[in-house]
C-alpha cells in the first residue's frame, strides 16, 4: 500500500486490526522483505556487516544512566539469572553500553556461554554526562577497557552511543577512524551508531562508515525520533536498503505500554512486518518476560506469514 495518503485515522484503525505494518509496504522505499520462519530465535544477518544474531536480543539498559540500570540495581543473582535464562532460551544478542554499567554482569555470564555463538555489543559514550567521569578518552582506550571489563578478546559490535546532532559524522570523525582501525585489527567486528534524532539517523543512512544502526521504532511514536511513525520508517527503510544492519529498540515505548498486552502484540507485528528492521532488542527485567516475548514473537511471525 502506498503511504502517500497516510493519515492518523487510517493508522489508528490499522492498529486496532493489527495490520498497521501494511501501511509502510511501499516498494519505492524498501527492499524485498526478508524470508523469515516463525522461529522467534532464528539467526538473521545484520545487513552487510558480516554479523549474525538472533531475531530477539536482550537489552541490558533499562532505565539506565551513569553506569547504573535496572539490572545493576536489583539483586545481582536475579540479574545474572535473567541474562543466563536469555542464553538458555536461545537469545544470542546481548546489548550493553558504558552508561548501563552491565559489563560486570555480562562478564560473569559470558563464562557460561559459547563466546563464538553470541553477538556482543557495547557502546561508547562521547557526550557530556551519561557516565561519572568528565573525561572522554579516545575509542581505542575505551574499547580496551571494555574488553577487560568483559574479559573478551574482541567485541562483535561497538556503537557510538546516543547521537542526536545532524553533523555527528563530522564531530566524531576521530573516533570513527579509530574504530575502523580496531575493526581492521579484529578487535571490533563491526561499528556503527545508536541514534536519538531523525537528523542523526539521516546522517547515518548517508555514511559508508556505519555498519549497524540502533533505531527507536514502534507504531505509537512514543520515545522515538519523531512522533509520526511514517516519517521514521521511511528513513529506516533507507538505512536497510543501503545495506546497513538495523536493530530496533524502544518497541514498547521505553516501557510506556509494558502492561498493555494488545499494544505489545501490535508493536511486535508492526516492527516485524516492516521488512527493514533486522532484529529487535527488549529490555528484559525477569525470566518470565523473556518467555512471554518469545511466545508473542512466534505468534506475530505466524500471523504475518498467514497474511
Amino acid at each position: 500500500m502506498n503511504t502517500s495518503g497516510f493519515n492518523r485515522r487510517k493508522f489508528v484503525t490499522a492498529l486496532s486490526l493489527g495490520t498497521a505494518h501494511l501501511l509502510f509496504n511501499n516498494p519505492l522505499l524498501a527492499s524485498d522483505k526478508p524470508m523469515r520462519s516463525n522461529d522467534p530465535l532464528q539467526r538473521i544477518k545484520l545487513g552487510q556487516s558480516g554479523l549474525e544474531a538472533s531475531l530477539i536480543g536482550i537489552g541490558t539498559g533499562v532505565h539506565a544512566g551513569g553506569r547504573t540500570s535496572f539490572l545493576t540495581r536489583q539483586d545481582k543473582c536475579k540479574s545474572l539469572g535473567v541474562i543466563e535464562h536469555a542464553y538458555e532460551r536461545g537469545i544470542r544478542f546481548f546489548d550493553c553500553a558504558d552508561s548501563y554499567g552491565t559489563h560486570p554482569l555480562m562478564k560473569e555470564t559470558l563464562e557460561k556461554m559459547d563466546r563464538d555463538k553470541i553477538t556482543l555489543c557495547s557502546k561508547i559514550w562521547v557526550r557530556p554526562g551519561g557516565i561519572p567521569e568528565p573525561e572522554r578518552p579516545d575509542a581505542d582506550q575505551v574499547v580496551d577497557r571494555f574488553r577487560k571489563e568483559l574479559n573478551t578478546d574482541y567485541l562483535d559490535m561497538v556503537q557510538i552511543h546516543c547521537m542526536v546532532d545532524s553533523d555527528w559524522t563530522d564531530t566524531q570523525k576521530r573516533q570513527m577512524d579509530i574504530l575502523q582501525k580496531l575493526k581492521e585489527k579484529g578487535v571490533v567486528r563491526a561499528h556503527g551508531v545508536s541514534v536519538h534524532s531523525l537528523d542523526a539517523m539521516k546522517r547515518a543512512a548517508a555514511s559508508d562508515w556505519v555498519d549497524i544502526v540502533h533505531v527507536r521504532i514502534n507504531p505509537y511514536g512514543i520515545a522515538m525520533d519523531k512522533p509520526d511513525p511514517e516519517e521514521v520508517v521511511q528513513v529506516i527503510k533507507q538505512l536497510h536498503a543501503s545495506g546497513k544492519g538495523v536493530v530496533g529498540m524502544k518497541l514498547i515505548g521505553n516501557g510506556e505500554y509494558r502492561n498493555d498486552s494488545e499494544k505489545i502484540d501490535h508493536a511486535l507485528k508492526f516492527v516485524l512486518g516492516l521488512g527493514c528492521v533486522d532484529m529487535m532488542i527488549v529490555g528484559f527485567e525477569t525470566t518470565d518476560q523473556i518467555d512471554n516475548y518469545i511466545d508473542r514473537t512466534q505468534n506475530a511471525l505466524t500471523d504475518l506469514a498467514n497474511g
